[in-house]
Protein backbone atom coordinates (compact mmCIF):
# COMPACT_ATOMS: atom_id res chain seq x y z
CA UNK A 1 0.00 0.00 0.00
CA UNK A 2 1.67 3.49 -0.92
CA UNK A 3 1.06 6.09 1.89
CA UNK A 4 0.96 9.59 1.48
CA UNK A 5 4.62 10.92 2.12
CA UNK A 6 3.08 13.02 5.11
CA UNK A 7 2.57 11.10 8.40
CA UNK A 8 0.53 13.66 10.28
CA UNK A 9 -2.74 14.11 9.57
CA UNK A 10 -3.08 17.82 9.48
CA UNK A 11 0.08 17.81 7.21
CA UNK A 12 -1.76 15.28 4.96
CA UNK A 13 -5.27 16.83 4.59
CA UNK A 14 -2.90 19.89 3.92
CA UNK A 15 -0.87 18.86 1.02
CA UNK A 16 -4.07 17.17 -0.50
CA UNK A 17 -5.58 20.02 -0.42
CA UNK A 18 -3.03 22.45 -2.42
CA UNK A 19 -2.67 19.29 -4.66
CA UNK A 20 -6.16 19.28 -5.91
CA UNK A 21 -6.32 23.19 -6.02
CA UNK A 22 -3.21 23.27 -8.05
CA UNK A 23 -4.29 20.19 -10.30
CA UNK A 24 -7.60 22.77 -10.73
CA UNK A 25 -5.11 25.47 -12.13
CA UNK A 26 -3.23 23.05 -14.04
CA UNK A 27 -6.20 22.28 -15.72
CA UNK A 28 -7.44 25.83 -16.86
CA UNK A 29 -3.91 26.57 -18.12
CA UNK A 30 -3.88 23.90 -20.27
CA UNK A 31 -3.86 24.87 -24.23
CA UNK A 32 -4.98 24.18 -26.43
CA UNK A 33 -8.30 23.04 -24.75
CA UNK A 34 -11.26 23.06 -27.20
CA UNK A 35 -13.97 25.57 -26.33
CA UNK A 36 -13.37 25.83 -23.17
CA UNK A 37 -11.07 28.79 -20.80
CA UNK A 38 -7.40 28.22 -21.38
CA UNK A 39 -4.30 30.62 -21.45
CA UNK A 40 -5.30 31.46 -25.23
CA UNK A 41 -8.45 33.17 -23.88
CA UNK A 42 -11.93 32.37 -23.31
CA UNK A 43 -12.79 29.65 -25.47
CA UNK A 44 -17.11 29.50 -25.62
CA UNK A 45 -17.59 31.47 -22.66
CA UNK A 46 -18.57 34.85 -22.14
CA UNK A 47 -18.52 35.27 -17.96
CA UNK A 48 -15.13 33.03 -17.26
CA UNK A 49 -11.63 34.06 -17.50
CA UNK A 50 -7.99 32.50 -16.72
CA UNK A 51 -7.66 34.34 -14.04
CA UNK A 52 -11.52 34.03 -12.31
CA UNK A 53 -11.04 30.39 -13.08
CA UNK A 54 -7.53 30.35 -10.65
CA UNK A 55 -9.19 32.51 -7.82
CA UNK A 56 -12.10 29.93 -8.33
CA UNK A 57 -9.49 27.33 -7.86
CA UNK A 58 -7.58 29.04 -4.55
CA UNK A 59 -11.00 29.51 -3.08
CA UNK A 60 -11.28 26.10 -2.44
CA UNK A 61 -8.28 25.13 -1.15
CA UNK A 62 -9.82 25.39 2.52
CA UNK A 63 -13.22 23.04 1.13
CA UNK A 64 -10.47 20.14 0.28
CA UNK A 65 -8.51 20.82 3.81
CA UNK A 66 -11.45 20.11 5.67
CA UNK A 67 -12.74 17.25 3.34
CA UNK A 68 -9.64 15.62 4.47
CA UNK A 69 -9.94 16.61 7.84
CA UNK A 70 -13.25 15.20 8.33
CA UNK A 71 -12.97 11.87 6.26
CA UNK A 72 -9.32 10.49 7.56
CA UNK A 73 -9.89 6.91 8.07
CA UNK A 74 -13.55 6.85 8.74
CA UNK A 75 -15.52 4.72 6.99
CA UNK A 76 -18.66 5.48 4.06
CA UNK A 77 -21.27 6.19 5.50
CA UNK A 78 -24.43 8.19 6.11
CA UNK A 79 -22.80 10.56 8.68
CA UNK A 80 -19.61 11.34 6.24
CA UNK A 81 -21.89 11.69 3.56
CA UNK A 82 -23.47 14.16 5.20
CA UNK A 83 -20.52 16.03 6.06
CA UNK A 84 -18.96 15.81 2.85
CA UNK A 85 -22.33 17.47 1.29
CA UNK A 86 -21.93 20.24 3.93
CA UNK A 87 -18.87 20.95 3.48
CA UNK A 88 -18.94 20.90 -0.30
CA UNK A 89 -21.99 23.49 -0.54
CA UNK A 90 -20.33 25.77 1.99
CA UNK A 91 -16.91 25.57 -0.55
CA UNK A 92 -19.56 26.15 -3.37
CA UNK A 93 -21.00 29.69 -1.58
CA UNK A 94 -16.97 30.31 -0.94
CA UNK A 95 -16.23 29.85 -4.69
CA UNK A 96 -19.18 31.91 -5.72
CA UNK A 97 -18.19 34.63 -3.39
CA UNK A 98 -14.76 34.31 -5.19
CA UNK A 99 -16.06 34.79 -8.27
CA UNK A 100 -18.57 37.30 -7.85
CA UNK A 101 -21.77 34.23 -8.53
CA UNK A 102 -19.90 32.67 -11.55
CA UNK A 103 -19.78 28.75 -11.23
CA UNK A 104 -16.70 27.97 -12.12
CA UNK A 105 -15.96 24.73 -10.41
CA UNK A 106 -19.30 23.79 -9.43
CA UNK A 107 -18.62 19.88 -10.83
CA UNK A 108 -14.84 19.76 -9.68
CA UNK A 109 -16.39 20.32 -6.26
CA UNK A 110 -18.07 17.33 -6.88
CA UNK A 111 -15.61 15.25 -8.28
CA UNK A 112 -12.17 15.84 -6.65
CA UNK A 113 -13.95 16.88 -3.09
CA UNK A 114 -15.08 13.09 -3.44
CA UNK A 115 -11.27 11.71 -4.16
CA UNK A 116 -9.56 13.51 -1.41
CA UNK A 117 -12.26 12.38 0.79
CA UNK A 118 -11.39 9.35 -0.33
CA UNK A 119 -7.84 9.25 -0.01
CA UNK A 120 -7.89 10.64 3.26
CA UNK A 121 -10.61 8.06 3.74
CA UNK A 122 -7.87 5.43 3.36
CA UNK A 123 -5.42 6.93 5.43
CA UNK A 124 -3.04 7.78 2.57
CA UNK A 125 -3.39 4.82 0.27
CA UNK A 126 -3.32 6.67 -3.37
CA UNK A 127 -4.02 3.66 -5.68
CA UNK A 128 -5.83 5.31 -8.54
CA UNK A 129 -8.52 2.38 -8.64
CA UNK A 130 -8.90 1.77 -4.58
CA UNK A 131 -9.59 5.95 -4.28
CA UNK A 132 -11.61 5.52 -7.05
CA UNK A 133 -13.71 2.79 -5.38
CA UNK A 134 -13.83 4.12 -2.21
CA UNK A 135 -15.08 7.41 -4.15
CA UNK A 136 -18.03 5.67 -5.20
CA UNK A 137 -19.06 4.53 -2.25
CA UNK A 138 -19.53 7.64 -0.39
CA UNK A 139 -21.32 8.96 -4.06
CA UNK A 140 -23.68 5.91 -3.77
CA UNK A 141 -25.10 7.03 -0.32
CA UNK A 142 -27.91 9.57 -0.20
CA UNK A 143 -27.36 12.87 1.30
CA UNK A 144 -30.87 14.33 2.69
CA UNK A 145 -29.61 17.56 3.75
CA UNK A 146 -29.00 18.45 -0.11
CA UNK A 147 -31.13 21.03 -2.05
CA UNK A 148 -34.00 19.39 -3.95
CA UNK A 149 -33.85 21.55 -7.19
CA UNK A 150 -32.56 20.61 -10.24
CA UNK A 151 -29.14 21.37 -11.33
CA UNK A 152 -28.32 22.48 -14.99
CA UNK A 153 -26.67 18.88 -15.20
CA UNK A 154 -29.09 17.24 -13.67
CA UNK A 155 -32.19 18.60 -16.04
CA UNK A 156 -29.75 17.58 -18.81
CA UNK A 157 -29.40 14.23 -17.82
CA UNK A 158 -33.03 13.72 -17.59
CA UNK A 159 -34.09 15.43 -20.77
CA UNK A 160 -31.42 13.63 -22.65
CA UNK A 161 -31.75 10.31 -20.61
CA UNK A 162 -27.94 10.22 -19.69
CA UNK A 163 -25.68 9.94 -17.47
CA UNK A 164 -23.96 12.73 -15.82
CA UNK A 165 -21.40 13.54 -12.60
CA UNK A 166 -23.15 11.54 -9.97
CA UNK A 167 -23.66 8.64 -12.08
CA UNK A 168 -19.68 8.97 -12.98
CA UNK A 169 -18.95 9.22 -9.34
CA UNK A 170 -21.22 6.29 -8.18
CA UNK A 171 -19.56 4.06 -11.04
CA UNK A 172 -15.77 5.01 -9.54
CA UNK A 173 -14.98 7.50 -12.52
CA UNK A 174 -14.63 5.25 -15.27
CA UNK A 175 -13.37 7.67 -17.67
CA UNK A 176 -10.78 8.61 -15.66
CA UNK A 177 -9.78 5.13 -14.52
CA UNK A 178 -10.20 3.58 -17.82
CA UNK A 179 -9.47 6.28 -20.51
CA UNK A 180 -8.04 9.42 -18.94
CA UNK A 181 -5.20 8.09 -16.80
CA UNK A 182 -3.75 5.30 -19.14
CA UNK A 183 -3.86 7.54 -21.77
CA UNK A 184 -1.85 10.26 -19.62
CA UNK A 185 0.52 7.47 -18.85
CA UNK A 186 0.71 6.18 -22.57
CA UNK A 187 1.49 9.51 -23.98
CA UNK A 188 4.35 10.32 -21.79
CA UNK A 189 5.86 6.33 -22.46
CA UNK A 190 5.91 7.43 -26.35
CA UNK A 191 7.86 10.48 -25.81
CA UNK A 192 5.29 13.14 -26.00
CA UNK A 193 5.56 16.46 -23.35
CA UNK A 194 3.39 16.91 -20.35
CA UNK A 195 1.53 19.32 -22.11
CA UNK A 196 0.69 16.82 -25.09
CA UNK A 197 -0.13 13.93 -22.81
CA UNK A 198 -2.25 15.87 -20.89
CA UNK A 199 -4.34 16.95 -23.94
CA UNK A 200 -4.38 13.40 -25.10
CA UNK A 201 -6.07 12.36 -21.43
CA UNK A 202 -8.66 14.98 -21.87
CA UNK A 203 -9.45 13.67 -25.59
CA UNK A 204 -9.78 10.35 -24.30
CA UNK A 205 -12.30 11.59 -21.80
CA UNK A 206 -14.24 13.56 -24.67
CA UNK A 207 -14.57 10.57 -26.93
CA UNK A 208 -17.53 9.23 -24.55
CA UNK A 209 -18.27 11.09 -22.68
CA UNK A 210 -21.61 12.47 -22.07
CA UNK A 211 -20.46 16.02 -21.13
CA UNK A 212 -23.38 17.78 -19.55
CA UNK A 213 -21.94 21.20 -20.48
CA UNK A 214 -21.96 20.55 -23.92
CA UNK A 215 -25.30 19.14 -23.99
CA UNK A 216 -26.89 22.03 -22.19
CA UNK A 217 -25.13 24.08 -24.56
CA UNK A 218 -25.48 22.68 -27.49
CA UNK A 219 -27.59 19.56 -27.48
CA UNK A 220 -27.10 15.75 -29.19
CA UNK A 221 -25.56 18.14 -32.26
CA UNK A 222 -22.70 19.35 -29.59
CA UNK A 223 -22.22 16.17 -28.31
CA UNK A 224 -21.37 14.40 -31.34
CA UNK A 225 -19.43 16.73 -32.54
CA UNK A 226 -17.23 17.02 -29.17
CA UNK A 227 -16.74 12.84 -29.06
CA UNK A 228 -16.30 12.50 -32.95
CA UNK A 229 -13.43 15.30 -32.85
CA UNK A 230 -11.88 13.87 -30.21
CA UNK A 231 -11.58 10.19 -31.54
CA UNK A 232 -10.15 12.18 -34.64
CA UNK A 233 -7.54 13.71 -33.02
CA UNK A 234 -6.54 10.26 -31.01
CA UNK A 235 -6.68 8.18 -34.43
CA UNK A 236 -4.63 11.05 -36.06
CA UNK A 237 -1.87 10.17 -33.41
CA UNK A 238 -2.65 12.49 -30.51
CA UNK A 239 -1.98 16.22 -29.93
CA UNK A 240 1.88 16.15 -30.47
CA UNK A 241 1.73 15.09 -34.21
CA UNK A 242 0.91 17.47 -36.62
CA UNK A 243 -2.74 15.60 -38.24
CA UNK A 244 -3.60 15.59 -34.52
CA UNK A 245 -2.51 19.20 -33.71
CA UNK A 246 -5.13 19.96 -37.14
CA UNK A 247 -7.35 17.79 -35.57
CA UNK A 248 -7.53 19.72 -32.43
CA UNK A 249 -7.57 22.82 -34.36
CA UNK A 250 -10.93 21.50 -36.27
CA UNK A 251 -12.34 20.29 -32.98
CA UNK A 252 -11.66 23.81 -31.15
CA UNK A 253 -13.64 25.69 -34.55
CA UNK A 254 -16.34 23.55 -34.42
CA UNK A 255 -17.17 24.13 -30.52
CA UNK A 256 -16.28 27.54 -30.54
CA UNK A 257 -18.82 27.58 -33.87
CA UNK A 258 -21.81 25.87 -31.41
CA UNK A 259 -20.77 27.47 -28.64
CA UNK A 260 -19.95 24.58 -26.54
CA UNK A 261 -17.69 23.73 -23.88
CA UNK A 262 -16.71 20.57 -22.50
CA UNK A 263 -16.74 21.78 -18.83
CA UNK A 264 -17.43 18.32 -17.71
CA UNK A 265 -14.78 16.71 -19.11
CA UNK A 266 -12.25 19.28 -17.95
CA UNK A 267 -13.43 18.74 -14.18
CA UNK A 268 -12.26 15.18 -15.16
CA UNK A 269 -9.02 16.04 -16.60
CA UNK A 270 -8.43 17.77 -13.14
CA UNK A 271 -9.27 15.01 -11.30
CA UNK A 272 -6.86 12.84 -13.22
CA UNK A 273 -4.19 15.06 -12.81
CA UNK A 274 -5.07 14.86 -8.88
CA UNK A 275 -5.21 10.70 -8.84
CA UNK A 276 -2.00 10.54 -11.15
CA UNK A 277 -0.16 13.28 -8.97
CA UNK A 278 -0.92 11.69 -5.12
CA UNK A 279 0.18 8.23 -6.07
CA UNK A 280 3.49 9.56 -7.77
CA UNK A 281 3.93 12.99 -5.60
CA UNK A 282 7.64 12.86 -5.91
CA UNK A 283 7.61 12.69 -10.09
CA UNK A 284 7.90 16.15 -12.17
CA UNK A 285 4.54 15.85 -13.50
Amino acid sequence: MKLLPQIQVEGGAEWLAQTATQCLIDEARLSPKPGLVDSRGNGAHRDLTLALMERSAQSLTPTFQALALQSWQRPADISLRQTIGRLGREGEQQMMVATNGVNTHRGAIWALGLLVSAVAMLGGDTQPQTVAATAAELAKLPDDAAPKVFSKGLRVTHRYRVPGAREEAQQAFPHIIQRALPQLRLSRLNGSSETHSRLDALMAIMTTLTDTCVLSRAGMEGLDAMQNGARAVLSAGGTAQPDGQRALAALDRHMLALNASPGGAADLLAATLFLDRVETPNSQH
